[in-house]
């Protein structure tokens, strides 16, 4: 049997994407839809087989159903849910053993960029990277679980397109976007924030420099350990 999704209580605002502050500002509104529904499947507020009809999406979270329909569609892609023709969508969740497959693939992708871009980033994009790594410090200091999320994912596509390959960028792109859900779950772990960053430190300290192995190794590393962080978490809701 599936199940619709709960209407909140009388005495509750229906959810509604969450706003952040700083560079969070410019994602777009299907974009924080989608990361806000994709939240609450991996947190286990909308249930396995849930079905997710459209009208009660876009009333629950005050969206209209355009918006709706093409986060189902990019849900879909990441496995969190399954779509059915003529019918309304269920809520899915992948196996552990397919997730760890993902994990390992997407492993490998980034270490090729990471190690490609010890190789290939020129003195402009090193300092562009060198400025990223700077401001997730800050945030990471200030303890800013959401907008530290938002850097990150910035953080990793400025490598991929550092790495100067078209399509490897466009493959790791393409595989970052069916893990997302589950890469941004594991800062909810107590001290993942500070873990991330020195990992990522690794990851700098070797591109500038230039050395592919070890740049390839610290990235590889990190993201197994992200896989590991999410289990963890998995494991606690």
């Amino acid at each position: 049997m599936t199940s619709a999704i709960p209407a909140p209580l009388a005495t509750e605002r229906p959810a509604r994407p969450r706003r952040r502050r700083g560079p969070a500002r410019n994602i777009t509104r299907t974009e924080e839809l989608r990361l806000q529904i994709a939240d609450d499947i991996v947190r286990g507020r909308i249930a396995p087989g849930t079905a997710l009809e459209e009208m009660e999406i876009a009333k629950r979270y005050g969206v209209s159903r355009t918006p709706v329909r093409e986060v189902i569609r990019d849900l879909a892609a990441s496995g969190l849910v399954e779509t059915r023709p003529h019918r309304s969508a269920l809520v899915a969740q992948p196996s552990l053993e397919r997730l760890r497959g993902m994990f390992e693939v997407m492993a490998e992708l980034e270490a090729m960029c990471a190690g490609l871009c010890a190789l290939n980033m020129t003195s402009s994009e090193r300092g562009q990277l060198q400025a990223i790594h700077a401001d997730l410090a800050a945030l990471t200091r200030q303890g800013d679980e959401a907008n530290y999320t938002f850097l990150n994912e910035r953080f990793h596509t400025f490598l991929y397109a550092g790495a100067h390959n078209d399509y490897l960028c466009e493959i790791t792109l393409a595989t970052r976007a069916r893990l997302q859900p589950f890469r941004r779950a594991q800062f909810r772990n107590l001290g993942r924030l500070a873990l991330s960053y020195a990992e990522h430190d690794r990851v700098v300290t070797a591109i500038l420099r230039a050395s592919k192995g070890e740049a390839e190794a610290a990235m590889r590393a990190h993201i197994l350990t992200v896989e590991h962080a999410y289990e963890r978490y998995a494991e606690s809701v």
